[in-house]
């Protein structure tokens, strides 16, 4: 299956975030309140997006679902107004805003998933990818289960379905034990908002809460700045192995009820590692820390680590890759000026924030064009200075060779990079868009020197996996899934789990 081919909005060469997920219970303007959630997370999915509110019909006397949902930007599938007045009813919402790994984004795939079945209605949105997916694909085929799209994330409406079990809370925690992978999800009950974390929580998942006319509201989000971006308060994160229900119960005496997936909770999460180093927003909280805070962390140890050393009395200019290094490239320079290394922060890159998704490069150098149209230097901060450009990862390489010609071009004195993360040399199965072993740069040299010989600077240092692990936050029952630079993969992998589309 081939990607979308309108990729330019995203990120160059760089891997993707599978999606992001919102939940809001007891709000006046529940969709309205999803559609900034989302706005607020478009950087992890660009492809698609949908909402899907509960409201009571009093004519019919019972609950009913309804759902927008479209290919684009949010402000592109919501760009109707009257969707939230005349559609989107109702005080409970779920939102789901997408990238997916494979496919085209053909409506049928684009989540909030929707269904009216025994126990009522529900909708899901689903961050995350399962790993026995063709094992419980192909027994609910048997079954006689009919697919209706090509993603992993419908596999848990149709477990909840079959349950024999008789509330519909109980039929998702049966649902989310015999489902296997990384899943932050948000589910609407016909009472209830549900929020679940997979037993080792690789993806993150947080709730907050804000006041309304009507009560307090409560908020579940893939990142705390959809908190921010409504005036909700943040409380905490959802736990690994965690299931929580926030229901009329809890608007009333403020508990929010918790249970346990698995009985048995691992001693210790997985946290993904990667959200610190590059998919989270710098002002956002996941996994109950500052993502910022962590960032600066990684920039400082890797000066430490690797400092950049010049025999004259200029100064280096060092220049974040925008905008995910911006914060640890501060890191790196306020410490490698206290070790007596002068250096400065310059922002000599200077990226385009308005390319449109469907931006045309004509030529044999297309390639270059999209580059150029994403990122421009700033030849006064590059000319004649040591510079020093600082990345938060390589992934295939094309792209850094190209921002590396680009600054060249500026006649710099000297050019130097750093990376606040190791060499990534394994894809990711748990929900992260990374390229195929085969295409990461790392897999193709013998070490740093050779990579930057090949994308031509004059040095190139990796933060070590070791200072990776020291730059996160520490805990009793909190460790990290470093699979993309180890391969050590916590879960286990199905052999053929290309057969299937794994979007979620």
């Amino acid at each position: 299956m081939q990607k979308m081919n309108h990729t330019i909005f995203k990120e160059i060469d760089k891997p993707e975030s599978n999606c992001g997920v919102f939940g809001i219970y007891n709000h006046p303007e529940a969709s309205l309140m999803a559609y900034y959630g989302l706005f607020s997370m478009q950087h992890r999915g660009q492809e698609a997006a949908g909402i899907t509110s509960f409201f009571y019909d009093e004519a019919k006397q019972k609950m009913k679902y309804a759902n927008h949902r479209g290919p684009g930007l949010i402000s592109e599938v919501f760009s109707n107004p009257a969707i939230f007045n005349n559609v989107l009813k109702g005080t409970a919402a779920i939102a789901h805003n997408r990238y997916s790994t494979t496919g085209s984004t053909v409506k049928t795939n684009i989540q909030p998933f929707n269904m009216i079945y025994k126990s009522g209605i529900m909708s899901l949105a689903h961050n995350g990818n399962l790993t026995n997916t063709i094992e419980l694909r192909n027994k609910l085929l048997e079954d006689g289960t009919i697919f209706q799209t090509t993603t992993d994330s419908e596999i848990f409406m149709h477990l909840i379905a079959h349950s024999k079990k008789t509330t519909q809370l109980e039929q998702i925690i049966e649902a989310l034990n015999i489902a296997r992978g990384a899943f932050s999800l948000c589910i609407l009950t016909n009472d209830s908002l549900i929020g679940a974390r997979d037993p080792l929580g690789i993806r993150p998942l947080s709730i907050g809460k804000l006041s309304t006319p009507t009560g307090d509201s409560y908020v579940l989000a893939s990142e705390s700045c959809a908190f921010d971006i409504i005036g909700a308060e943040y409380i905490r994160t959802v736990e690994h192995n965690e299931i929580v229900v926030i229901d009329q119960d809890t608007v009333k005496t403020g508990e929010i009820k918790s249970y346990k997936i698995n009985p048995v909770t691992p001693d210790k999460c997985k946290n993904c590692i990667f959200e610190y180093v590059y998919f989270a927003r710098p002002d956002s909280k996941i996994f109950g820390e500052n993502v910022d805070k962590v960032r600066r962390k990684l920039g400082k140890n890797l000066a430490a680590e690797s400092p950049v050393i010049k025999d004259d009395d200029d100064k280096v200019n060092v220049v974040p890759v925008p905008d995910s290094s911006n914060t640890a490239t501060l890191g790196y320079a306020t410490e490698n000026d206290r070790l007596n290394y002068p250096s400065k922060f310059e922002l000599g890159l200077i990226r385009n924030h308005y390319v449109g998704r469907s931006f045309i490069s004509p030529g044999q150098d297309a390639r270059e064009i999209k580059v150029k149209t994403k990122i421009n230097t700033v030849k006064g901060i590059m000319n004649g200075k040591h510079i020093t450009i600082v990345d938060d990862s390589i992934v295939r390489g094309t792209t850094s060779k190209l921002l590396v010609k680009m600054i060249r071009e500026a006649e710099p004195k000297s050019l130097d990079m750093r990376v606040t993360s190791p060499p990534v040399k394994f894809p990711c199965h748990y929900g992260m868009d990374f390229p195929s072993k085969e295409e990461l740069i790392a897999n193709h040299y013998e070490n740093e020197v050779e990579i930057g010989k090949a994308i031509k600077v004059d040095s190139l240092k990796y933060l070590s996996i070791e200072k990776l692990i020291d730059s996160v936050p520490k805990g009793e029952n909190i460790d990290y899934c470093t699979a993309c630079f180890t391969g050590e993969y916590p879960i286990p992998i199905e052999d053929n789990s290309d057969k299937y589309s794994t979007e979620s």
